[in-house]
């Protein structure tokens, strides 16, 4: 099977997939990254495509998909509570800016 091949993986991985695939798009990620990572946590997820045989199933892991948004933080955290303060302030008044035209 060469390399990108999606056969073996399950209807149900596909459509994982492609749902995982159009988040990433809408958070402005390209189109072929979208696609890299969509299959990189389905993989993570499932353990890769189907594989034939009793027993082989193996429960489905997902951390990898609730990981985002937990991940980030950890740098605003070590900034000062001022900085922090003037940053929110500064990004409120953005929004409302934009909200008005």
């Amino acid at each position: 099977m060469p390399q990108g091949d999606k056969s073996a993986y399950t209807d149900k991985q596909k459509r994982q997939a492609r749902k995982i695939e159009a988040g990433y798009e809408a958070r402005g990620v390209s189109e072929e990254e979208a696609e890299r990572r969509a299959w990189a946590t389905v993989n993570k997820m499932t353990g890769g495509g189907k594989k034939s045989g009793s027993g082989r199933g193996k429960k489905v892991n997902k951390a990898p998909a609730k990981k985002g948004g937990r991940k980030g933080g950890a740098a605003s955290a070590a900034r000062p509570k001022a900085a922090r303060s003037r940053s929110a302030k500064k990004a409120a008044a953005t929004r409302m800016r934009r909200a008005s035209r």
